[in-house]
């Protein structure tokens, strides 16, 4: 164990030195403050103001930037180390492929997640210094929220770095993955599909398979329990699923699938040629 946190330690001082870490840190935390300045947590938009209305631009804003910036910045862990000769260095000490693996994941994920986090953090405390209320219930499901999407990419980032040759190929890997999930992050638009022949159970399936899309719903679903803005897509999900099994599932799958990446990626690891 003490192998493993110690190559998570060596991973946060890369990260630490690397100005994308920088560049991470500061299209949150000014994004927040860009909130503050412009008073967006004053304005009153479709009924919401204060804290849940700087929460709800916040969502929209995360769920185009948060999973591309997770992509490219993780998937070069393996496969850049391996191109620099930096896992031929550091195989050369009692370090186990498991510890190594583990450790990198461990330290990326607090290098991703905690800015975004720490972002969070600092609206809810400028907008409960305004007077506004504080809905604790909605911070912490949030935060669940951007775990499992911190989760999620980061174990397709491993397994993709995993299992690529160059880096070039894991950065182009990345975009494609994000273009393709991004393609389908509007579930309001399969309300077209429906008229057709597709059996409406599968086409939803289909759709609520895809991270981004998950994370969307669940996020609207702490504004708007109705989900009267997706249309009557709404009333298959709520009827099926019901809301609170809905926030379960859009907290639970993305960490399930994360866990499974982050497997399926050790296993190319340690079979791969790993020099």
């Amino acid at each position: 164990m003490k192998n493993l946190f110690l190559v998570a330690y060596l991973d946060i001082k890369e990260s630490l030195r690397s100005k994308w870490f920088y560049v991470y840190a500061l299209v949150f935390g000014g994004i927040m403050a860009l909130f503050f300045i412009s008073g967006i947590s004053d304005s009153v938009v479709m009924g919401f103001t204060g804290l849940s209305r700087l929460l709800l631009v916040f969502i929209q804003v995360t769920i185009i930037i948060l999973p591309i910036f997770i992509l490219i910045t993780t998937v070069k862990s393996i496969v850049g180390d391996r191109e620099s000769n930096v896992l031929e260095y550091m195989l050369s000490f009692p370090i186990s492929l498991g510890h190594y693996y583990w450790g990198k994941v461990i330290g990326r994920f607090a290098t991703v997640f905690l800015p975004i986090i720490f972002a969070l953090i600092l609206g809810v405390v400028f907008g409960f210094s305004q007077g506004g209320n504080l809905p604790w219930a909605m911070v912490l499901l949030y935060s669940a929220l951007l775990f499992s999407m911190c989760f999620i990419f980061l174990g397709i980032a491993f397994f993709v770095s995993s299992i690529v040759k160059s880096t070039d190929i894991a950065i182009g890997s990345s975009f494609a993955i994000w273009i393709i999930l991004l393609a389908f992050i509007d579930i309001a638009l399969i309300g077209l599909m429906l008229q057709g022949d597709a059996n409406d159970g599968l086409i939803i399936g289909i759709a609520l398979l895809n991270p981004i899309e998950v994370f969307r719903i669940g996020a609207i679903s702490l504004f708007d329990p109705e989900l009267t803005v997706i249309g009557p897509v709404a009333y298959y999900l709520l009827d099926t699923l019901g809301a609170n099994a809905l926030m379960v599932y859009s907290i639970i799958y993305p960490i399930i699938i994360g866990l499974l990446f982050s497997f399926l990626g050790y296993l190319a690891f340690k079979k791969k040629d790993l020099l």
